[in-house]
């Protein structure tokens, strides 16, 4: 049996797509929120079990894994312990954790927290014994859907000002990755029997720089942009002060230094060993930006 969390997610529904594409025929149980849509499950056509549970709890993860063979692990790294410690209990053979690029950050006080966490996940395996296949799938910064959080927020800012403020004059690397190919990647390793280990970076199909994508919103929305280089400091003293001011509601901190760290990743891995093929970032875009005007009109 597959188990599956975060399949209602953004790259989750993805990934429930390609099942349904390729007419999954094994049986399927899915961890969902009492509050989540289901629509695209209860159509699938698909042999799935919902179960309704919390990933934090752990004897209810321990009960849910009971005849799993195979974890795909969409939701949020911070469940991935509980996870692991269940499926190690229940003899689970082969665990697909879709983790981050955040980890290699060398600003990102969470790196070292997403560190910790796959760092234990190795120490359950040793101190059990256990023989359970562990694959690391690690995506860039997600886009492709209305509310990915991460590009939505740059063409609406590109959408609502003609000057517009850049770190650094906009150049460091990005590689964004599609939601759509994020779920024709994760079934293409849960098809490929002979993956039982690994750590793959799950990027866009090429680096763009920030102001080269920036630019490219702007054209595709049609809008005439002035970009203004900020210094990086100065975005971040702007950041803490919001931070402050807000009483840390808006903490945009470390994403403004992240806005002058490069963030470009090769995934030669995963093409080598499951044909992964990423979409253009011009054809993603065209996709999501259609998709917002069409919200915002």
């Amino acid at each position: 049996m597959l188990l599956v969390t975060g399949i209602t997610g953004h790259s989750g529904r993805y990934f429930l797509q390609e099942l349904i594409r390729n007419k999954y025929e094994g049986p399927i149980r899915c961890i969902v929120r009492e509050n989540s849509d289901t629509t695209l499950i209860d159509n699938s056509g698909l042999n799935i079990e919902k179960v309704v549970g919390d990933l934090e709890n752990q004897e209810f993860l321990n009960e849910v894994m009971s005849g799993v063979t195979t974890v795909m692990h969409i939701a949020s790294i911070f469940y991935s312990v509980t996870l692991m410690r269940a499926a190690i209990k229940n003899d689970v053979k082969r665990a697909i954790l879709v983790h981050t690029t955040g980890i290699y950050s060398k600003y990102k006080s969470a790196s070292e927290e997403y560190q910790t966490i796959e760092e234990n996940v190795g120490r359950l395996i040793k101190e059990n014994n256990s023989k359970v296949g562990l694959i690391y799938l690690r995506p860039t910064m997600i886009y492709g859907y209305i509310n990915d959080r991460n590009m939505v927020v740059f063409i609406k800012m590109v959408d609502k000002l003609r000057l517009f403020p850049i770190i650094n004059q906009g150049r460091n690397m990005l590689q964004p990755v599609n939601g759509r190919d994020l779920g024709k990647a994760y079934y293409q390793v849960l098809m490929n029997s002979n993956i039982m280990s690994g750590d793959y970076i799950l990027s866009g199909e090429k680096p763009i720089s920030m102001k080269d994508l920036f630019r490219m919103i702007s054209q595709i929305l049609d809008k005439k942009t002035t970009f203004i280089s900020v210094p990086l400091s100065l975005g971040v003293i702007i950041a803490k002060f919001l931070s402050v001011f807000t009483l840390g509601k808006v903490d945009y901190i470390e994403k403004v230094q992240r806005m002058g760290e490069d963030r470009s990743f090769s995934h030669e891995s995963a093409v080598k060993d499951f044909g992964y093929q990423p979409m253009s970032l011009s054809e993603g875009l065209e996709i999501e930006i259609k998709e917002y005007l069409k919200k915002v009109q």
